[in-house]
């Protein structure tokens, strides 16, 4: 079944065109990756779809009544609504059914608008839906549906859009690097459910392992042509591949025969006859396709880097936290020359701040860290690039330095590092405004390069990078002779550059494990989970569409209260046993804090044996 037909459309920003006549079709459960380099219209391209932004030329033909959502790069919540205000703004009447039960349930005393409320539920067999809804939630991290939009982070607001798309289940969701702003948890939940859902997708990644794992089809544009492949990433190397080397057989016959019909070219007389004249026309088109050239560089750089010495970075017992927040807690650590570590974690444990801490832009509560002496770090941030107006790509890449040493007393120029990293001669020269985002921050990334650091550390250097970028960022570092250290979400990038892992399990402590990315997954998916019973509430319905509820209204209502209740215990035995972990209890209060923390596991007890029983009923 066709969804939406896509007609000759172009673009093009003055003189420069995106792309013109591409023509293709999205049908009803496909899994669709888009797939370009940096400012080639990727991002025009979908706002074109979404219908937020007009092509040139063109037409887009939907199928009637289809629903369309998108997840684009731009924050549109709400300042002013709750996590919860905000995903039940929508439309959708099944939400609006569970809205009205969440209020009831606000006011349990009050019998009948709950038994209203409860009637509804049943009526629109919303159970089902509502246990997907908070599942959805909870996987992104949104625990306080109370918290306001406006006290979230960027990347809590992105994930809360993804929440909200992911719940109302359109026909068609759009959505541009959905995993960015995602730890790898998230990722990896959300690429498992993706895989598992009925659900037609057109949307444009960078994460090469999510490619090969969710999408069935890519489309490529590539030098202004549209290319569609039907399979995974593996498969679509494999036939661009093929395609390249086709093409650079066509462009050698090409030449050979420009050579020939520029020969007879020169040999002809002024007046030519009417069969000389067609034979001169087609010269010309024989002379644009063996002028053709792919825009394909590999990064091989025998860097001539400053010299790191037998001392590199060491870190004694360094503690740091930010109010209760702990982010390290007595943490040690050596480095030696040449080490590729990654770093991963959930959000909010501290990964940024280490990096911070580590390049002296925040101090330590406690401990020190001692660089070597021939030490030159690269930092490149989350921040990315300031720009100043009317400033040119070239000149910005210049402020940091005109050449790179390379071996045997070579050296790289500014342009030439560009030229590698794909800004062309011609792309140099225009002003950095002008530059999508992925750009930028490629441009960034050749500023911190062009110091000729022996010490690199990037946070989240993948972000926003095309999949051809990322290839030549990593021919580059896999190149690189000094140290890494890296923050990232990208999977397949960890597996191909680092050696080992910074785990951050939060609360401070942070494990090293002696392997890639890949390596680790094996290992924690060896190890028998640990589940408490209150977790096992998103297994257990509360019905579905052939279970019978033997639950009275009463008990009902209860069995509600008791998550409430031992989720609320939970945090509070969390927070007495931080309290003795931290050493922070005077000493006339550690009977006291013991006791309230005994009492909180009796109750937790008691909850979970009645919440065990009720939804053993539940179940029947």
């Amino acid at each position: 079944m066709n969804y939406l037909t896509v007609e000759n459309i172009s673009k093009s920003f003055g003189d420069h065109i995106l792309f013109e006549n591409i023509s293709f079709g999205i049908n009803k459960d496909q899994k669709i990756a888009f797939v370009a380099k940096n400012g080639t219209g990727k991002t025009s391209i979908l706002n074109i779809i979404a219908g937020i932004a007009a092509a040139d030329s063109g037409q887009i033909s939907s199928r009637k009544g289809l629903q369309i959502a998108y997840l684009s790069q731009k924050d549109e919540l709400s300042d002013d609504l709750t996590i919860e205000e905000a995903v039940f703004t929508s439309e959708n009447p099944i939400l609006k059914v569970i809205e009205q039960y969440e209020k009831a349930l606000e006011n349990p005393e009050n019998e009948a608008p709950y038994q209203k409320a409860f009637e509804l539920m049943e009526l629109h067999n919303a159970w089902d839906f509502e246990t997907q809804y908070k599942q959805i939630l909870s996987k992104l991290k949104f625990d306080d549906l109370k918290q306001t939009v406006s006290s979230l982070s960027g990347g809590q607001k992105k994930r809360l859009s993804l929440a909200i798309i992911l719940i109302n289940k359109p026909d068609l969701l759009i959505l541009d690097e959905p995993t960015n702003h995602l730890d790898l948890e998230m990722i990896e939940w959300l690429e498992s459910y993706f895989k598992k859902e009925k659900i037609t997708l057109f949307m444009v990644t960078h994460d090469r392992y999510f490619l090969e794992r969710v999408c069935n089809e890519i489309f490529e544009l590539d030098e202004g042509k549209l290319y569609k492949y039907k399979g995974n990433y593996s498969y679509y190397l494999q036939k661009k591949e093929e395609r390249i080397a086709q093409e650079q057989t066509e462009l050698h016959k090409a030449k050979n025969l420009f050579k020939k019909e520029l020969d007879w070219m020169r040999r002809q007389p002024k007046a030519r006859t009417t069969k000389s004249k067609s034979r001169t026309d087609d010269f010309f088109e024989i002379k644009d396709k063996a002028h053709q050239r792919r825009n394909n560089h590999k990064v091989q750089l025998e860097i001539n880097m400053e010299r790191l010495g037998n001392k590199i970075l060491e870190l004694h017992k360094i503690s740091k936290r930010f109010g209760d927040l702990q982010i390290l807690d007595r943490f040690e650590y050596v480095f030696k020359r040449g080490e590729r570590i990654g770093i991963i974690g959930k959000n909010g444990t501290g990964k940024s701040t280490f990096l911070n801490i580590i390049t002296g832009k925040i101090p330590v509560d406690i401990g020190k860290i001692v660089p070597g002496e021939t030490v030159k770090f690269g930092y490149y941030t989350q921040s990315g690039i300031k720009i100043k107006k009317g400033q040119k790509v070239i000149e910005v890449i210049k402020e940091f330095g005109e050449y790179i040493p390379l071996a045997k007393g070579q050296k790289i120029s500014a342009g030439q590092l560009l030229e590698k990293f794909l800004f062309s001669r011609k792309k140099q020269y225009d002003f950095v405004e002008k530059l999508s985002g992925g750009e930028q921050k490629r441009l960034y990334l050749c500023t911190v390069l062009i110091q000729n650091p022996n010490f690199l550390i990037l946070d989240e250097p993948t972000n926003d990078l095309d999949i051809v970028t990322l290839n030549v960022l990593e021919n580059f570092l896999l190149d690189f002779p000094g140290n890494l250290l890296v923050v990232s979400h990208d999977r397949y990038f960890m597996d191909k550059i680092m050696d080992s892992l910074f785990v951050f399990n939060g609360e401070g402590s942070i494990s090293h494990f002696p392997g890639n990315y890949s390596d680790y997954r094996s290992y924690e998916d060896s190890i028998p989970p640990m589940q408490p019973a209150i977790e096992k509430s998103e297994k257990v319905q509360k019905t579905t569409t052939n279970t019978k509820i033997k639950l009275s209204y009463a008990e009902k209502r209860e069995f509600e209260q008791l998550e409430k209740d031992i989720k609320k215990l939970e945090n509070s035995k969390k927070e007495f046993e931080k309290q003795f972990v931290d050493g922070n209890i005077a000493p006339d209060k550690i009977h006291e804090i013991s006791q309230k923390l005994q009492d909180a596991i009796n109750q937790i007890e008691a909850k979970e044996e009645r919440w065990m029983e009720l939804s053993m009923k539940l179940e029947e």
